[in-house]
């Protein structure tokens, strides 16, 4: 009998003893951040969970790193050595066909895909007019008091040079050509958010299962946080007067937001705001709405999409969305009005 007691005592000591070794071994993941300025001219924020912090650095440090070779790949205003970027196509398409990367070639093929879907809104063929606007833009940042406007005939003769179709993809040579030598692309409207998806996925190859990505305005929540909840994201009220930095938090899980809006990049003259956000229709620069919002699994086509609904009005961009399979929109007008579409309201928290 005492042996049996001894046993059954010996027995609940090694259960004990084994539970708080497992307590100690299966430390609770911890939530961290980083941020930096360097990748696609704007600030990145990571948030996630480690068990330590080391750890997590070494998971931002690859997911940086594959973020930045996104930046140097769509950079066109820059070349990088041993890699053909889109500047280099830029210079060197109108020429003949030029050998690019497979992830040159996939944004690329989704750019033409999203201007088929926005009727041409979103057209990655519009650098020649984007850069008229860009030069204008940084001489006003740099001589405001000289601040100016495109005139209407540059604007119409570059856009002369902005059909997408002569844009020639060719997959299995992976090269790029333009059939019109005075064409240039700008990725601006797409490029990012694209960049923001391919990593969101890389995370998911290295086993990351609940990261969140801020870089600019566009966002990817991969999984939940770690108590289960959805990652809790604001968006950024427009009116930089307000006392309130955000009009809504959202819930997401699985899932891109993506916002543009005239409120960021923008230059002044005569005291008239014009941002950087093109109509393809006008030449000139949207101003309806204050930001367009979009929710859905894909950061490049929340990216495109934003800007392309940017430039249309309330009733096109609704009926987009509504066309679109999980894909949701948020306006929000100057005057502090809203419209969202009908499954919008469902992601906001209370």
């Amino acid at each position: 009998m005492r042996n049996k007691k001894l046993m059954a005592s010996l027995a609940v000591f090694i259960l004990l003893v084994g539970i708080i070794v497992v307590r100690y071994v299966a430390k609770p993941q911890q939530q961290y951040s980083a941020s930096f300025l360097d990748v696609f001219n704007t600030s990145t924020t990571v948030v996630g969970y480690a068990k330590s912090e080391d750890a997590f650095r070494k998971d931002v440090s690859a997911v940086k790193e594959k973020l930045d070779y996104y930046h140097k790949l769509y950079d066109i205003y820059h070349s990088y050595s041993g890699i053909t970027n889109l500047k280099d196509v830029n210079e060197q398409a109108k020429n003949g066909p030029v050998e690019v990367s497979q992830e040159i070639i996939d944004l690329l093929l989704l750019s033409k895909e999203m201007y088929a879907k926005t009727d041409g809104q979103m057209n990655i063929a519009m650098g020649s007019v984007l850069k008229i606007w860009h030069d204008h833009r940084e001489a006003a940042e740099r001589n405001p008091e000289n601040a100016s406007l495109p005139t209407m005939e540059e604007l119409e003769e570059a856009a002369k040079h902005t059909d997408i179709n002569n844009l020639i993809i060719d997959t299995e040579a992976k090269t790029v050509y333009f059939a019109d030598s005075e064409m240039s692309l700008d990725v601006g409207s797409i490029g990012k958010g694209y960049a923001v998806e391919q990593v969101a996925l890389y995370a998911k190859e290295l086993g990351i299962e609940q990261i969140l990505f801020s870089v600019g305005g566009n966002i990817r929540a991969v999984g939940t946080k770690a108590d289960g909840q959805t990652w809790r994201v604001g968006i950024q009220n427009p009116d930089k007067e307000s006392e309130s930095s955000y009009v809504l938090r959202v819930g997401l899980q699985d899932l891109s937001l993506v916002t543009s809006g005239d409120y960021q990049r923008y230059y002044e003259v005569d005291g008239i705001r014009y941002c950087h956000i093109i109509d393809p229709d006008t030449l000139m620069p949207a101003n309806e709405f204050a930001s367009v919002t979009i929710l859905c699994a894909d950061s490049g086509m929340a990216d495109a999409l934003s800007t392309s609904l940017f430039c249309m009005s309330l009733e096109e961009g609704m009926e987009l969305v509504q066309f679109l399979e999980g894909v949701e929109a948020l306006w929000l007008y100057h005057d502090g009005r809203q419209a969202s579409s009908p499954g919008f309201e469902a992601y906001i928290l209370k």
